[in-house]
Formats: C-alpha cells, structure tokens, sequence
C-alpha cells in the first residue's frame, strides 16, 4: 500500500506556513500539527524543515514571532503574520493557482 505521506514539492512549505498563520497565531508544533490534520496526514512536516523556514518568514518580515503561553502551559514562540506577510500570500496563492491550472491543462490534453 503506498504511503499516505506526500513530499511537499520544493518552495511550497513557507506558503502554507503562511495559509496556517493567517488563520490564527500558533507555535510551531501547532503550525505542524493544524498541516497534517487539514491535510488528512498528507502533509507532514518535520522540525528540520519547519523551524528553518519559519525562521526565514520572520527574516523576510512575513512573521512577527512572540513568546507566549501555550495551552500546556510551557512558553512558546507564537508566530503570527504581518502586513508584508498577508501580501506575500496572496501572491503565492496566485501563483498556485496557476501552476495547478496549467497542470490541469497539460493533463487534460490528449483526452
């Protein structure tokens, strides 16, 4: 049975970084675990990829990060998305969108 774990294609995880953030502020094994459940498990992310690229969103000013509480009662660094950030997004969605419609046209041909 194939694996139900999908790799997440190059430059495509600060994107949903990004999507995850801008539904409300969360650490990063919150940002992890909100991937793999909307995702149905499909898309895991491990800590030697999701803490290098939030670091870079917070360098490129895509995020503000701040220590907070977490619901364990540990503190934790909350990342949450800026200005910048929110722009950022709709460009990526943008270019998603057509990467994935002009798939959809190179899969349809021929049928």
């Amino acid at each position: 049975m194939p694996s139900s774990r999908f790799p997440i294609p190059q430059g495509t995880l600060d994107m949903l970084i990004l999507q995850i953030v801008s539904l409300e502020p969360a650490h990063g094994y919150g940002i992890a675990q909100r991937l793999e459940h909307i995702s149905r498990s499909v898309v895991q992310v491990n800590q030697g990829s999701l803490y290098p690229a939030l670091h870079r969103l917070e360098q490129k000013k895509w995020l503000r990060a701040e220590w907070r509480e977490s619901e364990t009662g540990r503190e934790a660094k909350f990342y949450s998305l800026t200005a910048a950030g929110r722009k950022q997004l709709v460009v990526e969605k943008d270019s998603w969108a057509r990467l994935a419609d002009a798939v959809q046209l190179i899969f349809e041909e021929g049928n």
